[in-house]
């Protein structure tokens, strides 16, 4: 599994602000692999641990949650193209 701890946070420039500049780098977001525990998700889609697991498990949860064993495993791919990380940023 991955731990959000062990993944660097994007480095930022003095060109951007904090608001403008994206948590997920897509370096960091490559780092994730092809699929990623439900606490890394519900902190990307900005939910807390509860309603990840409320959401996940009545069918609810805006990107396909997969159960395994006891806990969940989401894929990365639907979660960028839902966030908007897939895009390329604008100059």
């Amino acid at each position: 599994m991955h731990e959000l701890g062990c993944l660097r946070p994007a480095a930022s420039d003095s060109t951007t602000t904090a608001s403008s500049s994206p948590a997920w780098s897509r370096e960091r977001l490559g780092d994730l692999g092809v699929t990623t525990d439900l606490m890394t998700a519900a902190r990307m889609l900005g939910i807390g641990r509860t309603t990840a697991y409320k959401l996940a498990r009545a069918g609810t949860l805006p990107v396909p949650a997969v159960r395994v064993g006891r806990s969940y495993r989401i894929a990365v791919a639907p979660l960028i193209e839902l966030l908007g990380l897939d895009k390329e940023p604008r100059a």
